[in-house]
This record gives structure tokens, C-alpha cells and sequence, in this order.
């Protein structure tokens, strides 16, 4: 009986074991990303991304492509979330579909984490080089120390050919030409299989003895000191030994065959610049906004004072990358992504041109069911209901003017 239960305890030690290397192995397949459960505050508080241009909707293997365009880092930054004074441009991809041959902020190159200024404008552009064929979302984003990554805006990109084309030369600081798409892989090959079997013949070693219930019943029976002998401790030992002696070993060859190194760079860039916008002519006050369940809209009254020399109209609101447009100002021709883009989705009680000193107030509706599918709405639930965006004004000659807004949001359902 002692013998059966022995041998059922190993084959169940044996089976949980190979179950969770199968589990490690399995790498099921990404189709797009989860920024709809990101917190619908966190999107509209946070950054916010706009003027956006992904430079080709399809791409080959080993061809670059551009993300560019500016984003807003937002005054009122929510205070459960840590301030962006360490942040990392990035590229939101299922997996290395791309890898990144150059950023850049304020045209100053960002391979490092860098400072973002509260209330301040930036523009960015990423350039990509296309590895692995398939349609994948791609995505801005702003990774922030204390905060996570912040989820910009995502598109579909095609890329074509074969994964099998894919090269990614470089030249070291010796002159040599490697490239690291499969630069000294059978090296990595040989340690992944070496440690592997090293861990393995150590666990073979301690399945030869009882395992579960034999050793409970040991320490139980004040017995411990029995289950490990003089020869266990030895075979302990030289584990412990030769791996070290290995490590050791290793390390020195490395460092005799390639002498010149530069570690990681890990640095804070600061000093970025950000764009100089134009002193604001136009001035909102929100009187009081609400978000009507049923209807899935958003409800504001604004008084709006035009300060400047021409007459202008509200064109767009933007908020968690959603972009509301009244049709009859603003039409978009940049092939923004149709899912987060409602072309209909503004309107304005009283939208005709507001004169130089004029002040007026209207009521806007931002509606669409990008409200519910990208779960904007679960901002009412939030401790701190208040909601964030950016108005656009246009005058005659097109020229744009950018308003941050920022309120309460109270809940309606009637």
C-alpha cells in the first residue's frame, strides 16, 4: 500500500510538473489589445493623442513604417496616478510583429525614458521596421513609471511576405556586422538546453526517494533529520559547486572574447521640449456636464468667449482618443481609425460662426456607441466622476485652435 502511494504521489508531482511547462510554452495568439478595460479616467486624464498619422496601412517584411503626430499631457492629471516625470515613449504591438528603429520627441531622439511637463503639448514619431506577416493593431503609447502604460490610439496594419525574410543588420563598435535576428543563437540554444537538463537531473535525483506522504509522515513522526543523508548533502554540494564553477567559467570566456562593451542605457533624458502653441484666444467654461445612460451621449453646457480677431466654430471634441466631429466644420481625411472616430457624433445647439469679443453658450452632445464599446461610460462609476477632453475651434481659414475642458460628470437615466 505504502509503495502505491508513493508511486501515485511522483506521477502526480511528474504530471503537475509537465503541465506547467506546457503552460510556459504556450504562446496562444494576440489579435489586438485590452485598452477597452483600462480605466475610462485613466484615458481621458492622462495623455491624450491627437493629430495622429500611421504613414501605411500595408507593409512588407524588412520595410519601415511611421507613427507620428503630437500628444497633450493633461494639466489635471488625476492624482491616483504617479505624475509622468519618468515615461518611455512606446509602441503598443501582440509581441515583436515590429521592432522599433528610432523614436523621437520634440525632434530630439528618445531611446530612454524621458520627463513629460504637465500641460504641456508634444509632438513624437516612431519609426517601425516590419518583422512578422500578419494583421496586427498597432497602438501609441506612453508607459509611465508608477502609472503603467497609458493605451493611445490603435490601427490595422498588414504586414506582408515572410518571417523567414526578416534581417536586422547592425555594426558593433569593433567594425563587425552582425545581424541580431539570429546572431549567436545556437549559443543561446546550448545554455536554454544545458541549464534545463541541470535543473532536470536534479529533480530526477530527489524523485528516487518517497516524496509527499512519506515525508509528512516522517516529519510529522519527528523524523525530519532522517530524510536526507550524508551522501544527499554531498550530491547538494557539488550542485552547488559546479554551478557556480560553471558561471564562473563562462563569464571569464565571455569577457576575453569580447573585451569592448557598453552597458544597457538607463538614464533620465530631461530638458524635452514641447511645442510652443499659440497664446489661447478662445475661452470655455464648462457650466455643467451629465451623461445620459440611456442615449449614450455625453451632455455639456459651455460659455464660450471668442478673445480673438476672426469667428470660429467647435469642430471636434477628443477624449480617450475618441474623436467627436460636427460634419459640417470638420471632415477627416486622415484615415483615423473608424472605430474610435464618429464622424456625426457632435452637435451644437447653436454652431454658427462666434464673432471676435462675442461670448455665447451652448449646449454640445458628444454621442456614439464608442461610449459603450470602448467602456467610456464606466467613468460614472468612478469615486472621481469627472470627465476630460480637448476642444477644437476652426475659423474661416481653417486655422485650429486647442481647448483643454475638465468637470464633474453627473449620471442621468431617463
Amino acid at each position: 500500500m505504502k509503495i502505491i502511494k508513493d508511486k501515485v504521489a511522483k506521477l502526480s508531482f511528474v504530471a503537475l510538473l509537465v503541465t506547467m511547462t506546457a503552460a510556459i510554452f504556450y504562446t496562444p495568439t494576440a489579435s489586438a489589445h485590452g485598452e477597452k478595460s483600462q480605466a475610462a479616467f485613466m484615458r481621458m486624464r492622462t495623455i491624450h493623442w491627437f493629430d495622429l498619422n500611421w504613414s501605411k496601412d500595408e507593409v512588407a517584411v524588412n520595410d519601415t513604417m511611421t507613427i507620428s503626430g503630437k500628444f497633450h499631457v493633461f494639466a489635471g492629471w488625476p492624482e491616483t496616478v504617479d505624475k509622468p516625470e519618468v515615461s518611455f515613449l512606446n509602441i503598443g504591438i501582440p509581441g515583436p510583429v515590429f521592432i522599433r528603429a528610432g523614436s523621437w520627441i520634440g525632434g530630439q531622439l528618445v531611446p530612454r525614458s524621458i520627463t513629460l511637463e504637465l500641460g504641456e503639448t508634444y509632438d513624437f514619431k516612431v519609426l517601425l521596421k516590419a518583422r512578422r506577416p500578419g494583421d496586427w493593431h498597432v497602438h501609441t503609447m506612453m508607459n509611465v513609471e508608477g502609472g503603467g502604460p497609458i493605451i493611445g490610439p490603435g490601427k490595422w496594419v498588414t504586414i506582408t511576405g515572410t518571417m523567414g525574410e526578416f534581417v536586422n543588420p547592425i555594426t558593433t563598435l569593433t567594425g563587425e556586422t552582425i545581424d541580431l535576428e539570429d546572431y549567436a543563437l545556437d549559443n543561446i540554444y546550448f545554455w536554454h538546453a544545458f541549464w534545463y537538463a541541470l535543473g532536470l537531473a536534479w529533480l530526477v535525483f530527489w524523485f528516487k526517494r518517497p516524496i509527499f506522504i512519506p515525508r509528512h509522515i516522517a516529519v510529522s513522526g519527528g523524523k525530519a533529520d532522517t530524510l536526507i543523508s550524508a551522501g544527499d548533502k554531498k550530491v547538494g554540494v557539488a550542485f552547488a559547486v559546479g554551478t557556480l564553477v560553471i558561471v564562473a567559467a563562462s563569464m571569464g570566456t565571455t569577457n576575453e572574447k569580447y573585451p569592448v562593451t557598453t552597458p544597457l542605457q538607463a538614464g533620465l533624458m530631461r530638458g524635452i521640449k514641447p511645442i510652443e502653441m499659440p497664446e489661447a484666444t478662445i475661452a470655455v467654461k464648462v457650466e455643467d456636464a451629465s451623461y445620459r445612460v440611456p442615449g449614450r451621449a455625453m451632455q455639456m453646457t459651455l460659455t464660450i468667449t471668442n478673445n480673438g480677431d476672426s469667428a470660429v466654430r467647435l469642430g471636434e471634441f477628443n477624449t480617450a482618443s475618441v474623436r467627436f466631429l460636427d460634419a459640417d466644420v470638420l471632415e477627416d481625411e486622415t484615415g483615423y481609425p473608424d472605430d474610435l472616430l464618429a464622424e456625426e457624433g457632435l452637435t451644437v445647439s447653436d454652431n454658427s460662426p462666434l464673432a471676435p469679443g462675442e461670448t455665447r453658450t451652448v449646449n454640445v452632445t458628444a454621442s456614439d456607441a464608442a461610449w459603450e464599446v470602448y467602456r467610456l461610460a464606466d467613468l460614472i462609476y468612478d469615486p472621481d466622476s469627472r470627465f476630460a477632453g480637448l476642444l477644437f475651434f476652426f475659423d474661416e481659414d481653417g486655422n485650429r485652435q486647442m481647448v483643454q475642458v475638465d468637470a464633474p460628470l453627473i449620471p442621468t437615466f431617463i
